[in-house]
Formats: C-alpha cells, structure tokens, sequence
C-alpha cells in the first residue's frame, strides 16, 4: 500500500463567518502553495488549532458568537508567538488597528484588499514568524550596531565600548526585545515602561525613540532596527546576520 506523503506546506486558517468570502480565499490560497483551512467562528477555530496548528491565521474581525477578532489573537498569542496573525476586516478605524496590534496580531488589512498584496504581506508576516524568538531574562541580545545585556542591564557596542543608557531607554529596549517583530502603539510602550498613566499628546516615547535610534542604527535617518509603522507605533526587527 502505497504511504501518503506528509503535506509540508505551511499550514494557513481563514477565519471568516461569510461562506462566499471563506471558500472563495482558501481555494486561492491552495493555489497558490498554501494548504488552508476554513472555519466560520472562534469555536471552531480553538477545535481545529488544537489538532492542527497554524503557521499562519487569517482572522475576520468581527464574527457571531461570543469570540471577536481580539479575543481570538489574544488566544493565538497566548498558544504561541511563532503563530502568524493577521486581521481582515471591513473596518478601516484606526482604533481597530491599534487594538487588533497590541491584542497579538502581526498585521492588519481593511477590505477589500488586492489578492496579490495579502500574498505579500503573509509572506513578510510568515518570515518574521519563523526568525527571533522573543528574549528571556540573562539573554545578551543584538539591537542594531549594539549588545543588550537583560540581567546586567548594560549595552555596548559590537566594538567592545560601553554605550551608556538611562533606566527608561533600557526599559524601552527591554520591551522591544520581548516583543520583537510585534508593532506597538506609543501609548502602550508609554504606559508599559514608565507605569503611569499617559497626558494628552505626550510625545515622550518619540523622544526616547529618537535618543536610542542616534546609539543604535547605523544611520539613524533611515532606521532597520526600531522602525515607524504607520498608524501603529513602533515595531523592534532583530537583524538577520
């Protein structure tokens, strides 16, 4: 009897409530190198997941049932953060995004979208998701042209040199490296490393941001390591060499 061959393909779950939507998307996706799932709610979803994991979810935002988009990447992220996540939705509200961002996912596309451009994107989320790991407390870990060490809460340079840091820019930095690959809102990193609460247009993480850029990048014009991402935040990409 012949022996089926395992399906390496990466493995990608749609999850969308619209049959038309759903069937119209996975059947895209397998024709073009995907083996893709298709479930209509959150309940379906945490059965399928617990027998076949993702590399990668699409996730409708707004869906019947108790589960929401949210809660949903909030379980994803939870089960693990390799699993690539990335929301579609109707709603081009900002809010959304930011909400959808920090609730786990990777990236977040209004429709109706270009089939080719969603491609793209699933490809750059998937490669983010198969590199860094987030850091663990003791780990040295490289930020640019430098070396943060986590438990002795110093950085040099890759030539040796102390690079002098203040308490916040290395909490800043420690944020990053836990969350690498992960966009996050101003806000967030605001209250997440200075623990109090925010005043109105305080733009005092783009200064931290700016002083950390001038010691780490190679040119801090044109930023590799901490970048901008638009309507979003900030977002830490460890380097590939």
């Amino acid at each position: 009897m012949a022996v089926r061959s395992k399906d390496t393909r990466p493995h990608v779950i749609v999850v969308e409530d619209e049959q038309f939507q759903r069937e119209t998307l996975t059947d895209f996706l397998g024709e073009n190198g995907y083996r893709a799932s298709g479930v209509e709610s959150g309940a379906a979803l945490r059965k399928l997941v617990e027998k076949d994991p993702a590399a990668l979810v699409l996730l409708d935002l707004r869906l019947p049932g108790g589960d929401d988009g949210f809660a949903l990447a909030r379980f994803l992220r939870e089960r693990s953060r390799k699993v690539g996540i990335i929301m579609l939705t109707a709603s081009g509200d900002t809010v959304d995004q930011v909400v959808g961002l920090e609730s786990g996912a990777d990236d977040y596309i209004a429709k109706p979208y270009e089939p080719r451009a969603l491609l793209a994107r699933m490809k750059a989320v998937l490669r983010r998701a198969g590199g860094a790991e987030a850091a663990t407390p003791g780990e040295r870990v490289r930020v640019g042209k430098c070396m943060l060490d986590l438990e002795a809460r110093r950085m040099t340079a890759l030539s040796g040199e102390e690079v002098p840091l203040r308490a916040g820019e290395f909490e800043l930095l420690k944020i990053f490296a836990e969350n690498p690959n992960r966009p996050r809102s101003r806000d967030w990193l605001l209250e997440t490393t200075s623990h109090r609460e925010m005043e109105a247009f305080d733009r005092a993480i783009d200064i931290r941001i700016l002083r950390l850029r001038r010691k780490i990048e190679a040119d801090p014009a044109h930023p590799t390591s901490i970048r901008t991402v638009r309507g979003a935040g900030y977002m830490f990409v460890p380097p590939e060499d």
